[in-house]
């Protein structure tokens, strides 16, 4: 029996934590900021956990 293939975009995007839960960096951090208040910035900052309803699917490429 092969290995099984890990999805390489989904561990790119995500990180599994000791407990097992999936971690995702945020979006609007890109471009634009000059416009949106240091607050903002410092909140959109901080990784958020990944939904159940997603991670169940994002394990599944991740091969666990």
């Amino acid at each position: 029996m092969p290995k099984m293939k890990t999805n390489s975009a989904a561990s790119k995007r995500v990180r599994v934590t000791g407990s097992g839960k999936l971690m995702h960096a945020g979006s609007a951090m890109r471009h634009n900021l000059e416009h949106k208040s240091a607050r903002k910035r410092r909140a959109l900052k901080a990784d958020g956990v990944l939904a159940t309803s997603q991670s169940k699917n994002m394990k599944k490429l991740l091969g666990r």
